[in-house]
C-alpha cells in the first residue's frame, strides 16, 4: 500500500472512532458538569430518579430507531403512547384485569405501528404525512375515549410497572427498560430482521432486488415502534397513575433527538440502540440539571429545542464529513 493511502486510510479510521465515541463523550462530559455545579447530582435518589424520567423516552427511542435505521420516521409515537394509556386506563377502571388491560393498550399500539408500516409499503406514502397523519388520529382518539379528561382510579398493583422497585430498591422502570434494551440489542444484532434493518435503510431498492420482501419488513419496523410506544403509554400511566389524553406531546421530537445525538442518521442505514440509550441520558441529564440549578421550565424548552436542532446540524454535519472520504 502506498504511504498517501495508508496515511489517508488511518485518518479516516480516526474520524470515524471520534465520530463513533462522540455522543458518549458529550454524556460523560455533561455528566461531570452536573457532578461540579450540583452536590445533589450524584446521589443515588436522583440517579434513580434520572433513571425512571427517562425510561420511557429510552423504550420510545429504541422503537422509533429501527423506523430511522430503514430509513424512516416516526411522528406519531407520543399521540400512540397517550392513547395506549386511555385504552388501558378505561379497561382498569370498568374492572377488566390487569393482565388483559395491558395486554390491550399494547396491541392498540401495534395496531396504529402495523397502519403506519403498511401505508407507507403497501401505499407508497411517505413516512413523514402517514406518521403525521397518525399522531393526529391516536390523539384525537385519545381525547375522545377520555373525554378530555383524566381517567384515574387504578389499583395498587398496576402502580408497580411505574413506581414499583425491585432488588431492594432498583427502579421497575429502569429495569424494564434495560430488559428491553438488551432484546432491542439482540434483534438488530444477531437477527435477519435486525441485519435487514440496516440494508433496507442504506439502500431500499437494491434490498428489493436481491429477493427480500421489504415490505413486510418496513410494516414489522414501524409495528415494532408501534409496539414499544403503547408498552410505554402504559409505564407512564402506572407512574402518573392517571390516563392522560395529553400525555406524550413533544416526545417525539424529543425521542428523535436522542437518536440522533447517539449517532443515528435521518438518511437511514445508521443507529444503534446503546446510541438511544446515550441520547435518551443526554437529555434526561440536560432536564434534571436544569431542575436541580433551578432553571425555569420555559427556558428547558429553548435548551430542548436548541438540542433538536444542533443534533440534527451534527447528522448533516457528519454525513457531509463521510460523503468527503
Amino acid at each position: 500500500m502506498p504511504m498517501n493511502d495508508f496515511v489517508n486510510s488511518a485518518k479516516n479510521l480516526r474520524k470515524g472512532n471520534m465520530q463513533r465515541f462522540t455522543p458518549l463523550i458529550s454524556l460523560l462530559m455533561i455528566f461531570a458538569l452536573l457532578t461540579f455545579l450540583s452536590p445533589y447530582f450524584l446521589t443515588w435518589d436522583n440517579l434513580f430518579a434520572i433513571g425512571v424520567q427517562i425510561a420511557v423516552t429510552v423504550v420510545l427511542a429504541i422503537g422509533e430507531i429501527m423506523v430511522i435505521i430503514s430509513g424512516g420516521i416516526d411522528l406519531s409515537i407520543g399521540s400512540v403512547l397517550a392513547l395506549s394509556g386511555i385504552i388501558t386506563s378505561v379497561m382498569l377502571v370498568q374492572g377488566y384485569s390487569e393482565t388483559l388491560s395491558i395486554i390491550a393498550g399494547t396491541l392498540v399500539g401495534a395496531g396504529c405501528g402495523f397502519i403506519n408500516g403498511f401505508l407507507i409499503s403497501k401505499g407508497k406514502l411517505p413516512p413523514f404525512i402517514v406518521t403525521l397523519g397518525m399522531m393526529g388520529v391516536a390523539r384525537g382518539m385519545a381525547l375522545i375515549i377520555s373525554d378530555g379528561v383524566a381517567i384515574s382510579g387504578f389499583s395498587d398493583s398496576f402502580s408497580w410497572w411505574g413506581m414499583g422497585t425491585l432488588f431492594g430498591g432498583f427502579p421497575v422502570p429502569v429495569f424494564l427498560m434495560i430488559i428491553i434494551a438488551l432484546i432491542g440489542h439482540f434483534i438488530l444484532r444477531f437477527t435477519r430482521f435486525g441485519r435487514l434493518n440496516y440494508a433496507v435503510g442504506s439502500n431500499l431498492e437494491a434490498t428489493r432486488l436481491s429477493g427480500v420482501n421489504v415490505d413486510n419488513y418496513l410494516i414489522g419496523y414501524y409495528t415494532m415502534s408501534g409496539i414499544l410506544a403503547g408498552f410505554a403509554g402504559i409505564i407512564l400511566a402506572s407512574r402518573l397513575s392517571t390516563g392522560q389524553p395529553t400525555a406524550g406531546s413533544g416526545y417525539e421530537l424529543e425521542v428523535i433527538a436522542a437518536c440522533v445525538m447517539g449517532g443515528a442518521s435521518l438518511r437511514g442505514g445508521v443507529g444503534t440502540v446503546m446510541g438511544a440509550i446515550i441520547g435518551g441520558l443526554i437529555i434526561g441529564l440536560l432536564r434534571n440539571g436544569s431542575n436541580l440549578l433551578n432553571v425555569s421550565a420555559f427556558w428547558q424548552q429553548v435548551l430542548v429545542g436548541v438540542v433538536i436542532v444542533g443534533a440534527v446540524y451534527w447528522d448533516q454535519h457528519r454525513q457531509r464529513q463521510t460523503s468527503k472520504t
